[in-house]
């Protein structure tokens, strides 16, 4: 119950298009029915946007945690998925999807590669998300500039810059307040975007806040040492080892948009069983719609099972679509 890999082939029952936490279950429970999956993600890391934008943020609304990291819900779900041995191709974009007579569909990656799988679940969240950004920081980008936030240890004792208003600034602005030396949150705006007790919070807390401000100019010689804000006609230096930009992202479909798919609003249109207008292709997460879908992680989850209780029907003619109570299973494979 492994994927195959033979020269820049992998060879799976489903491809999984995604490593968000819908990506990761789906595969998970496509390994409970016994089948084997290949995860392809543009991402160098599994988690999606979740571990590349807010892992260092608690999550309330997933079933069974009061409050749950993002880092620690991805840690957990690839954990989860691991006795089934997934083959993960991270750092690679799924660039084509083609019928494949000997498997049933063939994903071409851009980098040469192929994955051929009998089904396909696309758990691509919001798509290609490329960080807005400003012309004087991109020279600092990886040498003090970043897009999100990682690991809050990695800011200790730094002086911080972060860009931006909305939820995640004002978050990650509150979360390095007793680790790094400084925090200063620059807005163009006099009003934030944030929720209003977050707002509140930041402006009680140890934090320098400057409104109707933009950050002109950075410097430094090896790496980000100060930057430049502009408040009205006056000029503010700031100390600065890292500055965070919360500036949100463009997103687009990228490739995903030519594979055939019936679309609506930018979203893969699904029925009941998470089935595309494709045999045998699913989609599940934020990349589908349909009437009264609720955009929560948990939905997500929920979706990802259908998906692949619906392949392994598709897959096994014959099989139950109810996979049985995994209190049932032998607990040794799921240690």
């Amino acid at each position: 119950m492994e994927a195959t890999v033979v020269g820049a082939e992998t060879s799976a029952d489903v491809a999984v298009v995604g490593a968000g936490p819908a990506g990761l279950y789906a595969a998970y429970c496509a390994g409970f029915r016994g089948l084997s999956s290949a995860i392809v993600d543009a991402l160098p890391e599994p988690g999606g946007q979740m571990a590349a934008l807010y892992p260092e943020k608690k999550i309330y609304d997933v079933g069974g945690h009061v409050a749950v990291r993002g880092r620690e819900l991805v840690d957990n779900l690839t954990a989860q998925v691991a006795p089934f041995n997934p083959h993960y191709l991270l750092g690679r974009t799924a660039a084509s999807l083609t019928p494949d007579d000997g498997a049933g569909w063939a994903i071409g990656l851009e980098d040469g590669g192929r994955v051929r799988a009998g089904a396909v679940v696309i758990a691509a969240g919001l798509g290609r998300s490329v960080p807005r950004t400003l012309p004087c920081l991109r020279p600092y980008e990886g040498r003090g500039v970043a897009h999100h936030v990682p690991r809050l240890d990695e800011h200790r004792d730094r002086d911080v810059v972060i860009v931006g208003g909305g939820d995640s600034a004002v978050d990650w602005a509150l979360a390095l307040v007793p680790i790094a030396r400084s925090v200063t949150v620059v807005h163009r705006r006099s009003a934030f975007r944030a929720h209003e007790y977050s707002v509140k919070q930041m402006y009680a807390a140890d934090i320098r806040v400057l409104t109707d401000a933009q950050v002109t100019a950075c410097n430094g010689v090896k790496g980000l040492e100060e930057v430049c804000v502009r408040i009205s006609e006056e000029e503010v230096m700031l100390p600065a080892q890292a500055l965070v930009t919360a500036l949100g992202f463009i997103t687009n479909l990228g490739p995903i948009a030519d594979w055939g798919l019936q679309m609506e609003n930018r979203q893969i249109t699904v029925d009941i069983g998470m089935r595309t207008n494709l045999p045998k292709v699913y989609a599940v997460g934020d990349i589908c719609t349909y009437e009264g879908r609720v955009p929560l992680i948990s939905v997500g989850f929920g979706e990802a099972a259908a998906a692949a209780n619906h392949a392994a029907v598709e897959l096994r003619p014959g099989s139950r679509l109810a996979p049985g109570h995994s209190t049932d299973r032998d607990a040794t494979p799921l240690s």
